[in-house]
């Protein structure tokens, strides 16, 4: 049973080019799950549409984008959170 929203840190990281971002949502709702560079530009949207509730898991391959930390958000209407990432080539 899951209780409340919660972004986990990806996994593995350092990655090499994927890596796997897993999160849990208590309700269905709107989510949105985006990576950013450093410099705060969207480099991808990975989720933005109605999700169900429980746990959930996507990966997220980085083969076309350049070494660096990036971050990943989770948006909702009632939860925010952002994580750090490590992008190793």
């Amino acid at each position: 049973i899951v209780n409340d929203f919660k972004l986990y840190q990806n996994y593995p990281n350092p990655f090499n080019p994927s890596t796997k971002i897993s999160w849990q949502s208590p309700i269905s709702s709107w989510q949105t799950l985006k990576v950013y560079d450093i410099l705060g530009k969207e480099v991808a949207v990975l989720v933005n549409e109605i999700q169900e509730q429980g746990t959930h898991e996507l990966d997220f391959n980085a083969a076309n984008l350049s070494s660096g930390i990036y971050f990943y958000s989770l948006q909702t209407q009632q939860y925010s959170e952002t994580k750090k990432m490590l992008l190793m080539k």
